[in-house]
């Protein structure tokens, strides 16, 4: 069991930046992935980025070059540093994690923190 607490959203201008923190309740280091999604009102929960147990990243072609995903395993957090945001980036965001244990696939979701890109 994980248990995953965003913080970080909020309100920015288009062209700001936020960063985004996921704490996890439990050390990361054997999380297999954890990863951001984002859900806009009236649009399906998409993947925003991921990052494995090992480092390697991954992108939404939509953020790519404006969006950083980074963990740090001693304080169990991973967070989502994310640059030159715009309207369309509104969206309530969620951390994820995604265990394997025995074969077992278990996947874990935070409550969501709301990034509102506005003027």
């Amino acid at each position: 069991q994980v248990q995953l607490v965003e913080s970080g959203g909020g309100l920015v201008q288009p062209g700001g930046s936020l960063r985004l923190s996921c704490a996890a309740s439990r050390s990361i280091f054997s999380i297999n992935a954890m990863a951001w999604y984002r859900q806009a009102p009236g649009k399906q929960r998409e993947l925003v980025a991921t990052i494995t147990s090992g480092g390697t990243t991954n992108y939404a072609d939509s953020v790519k070059g404006r969006f950083t995903i980074s963990r740090d395993n001693a304080k169990n957090t991973v967070s989502l540093q994310m640059n030159s945001l715009k309207s369309e980036d509104t969206a309530v965001y969620f951390c994820n994690a995604i265990t394997v244990v025995s074969g077992a696939v278990g996947a874990y979701w935070g409550q969501g923190t709301q990034v509102t890109v506005s003027s």
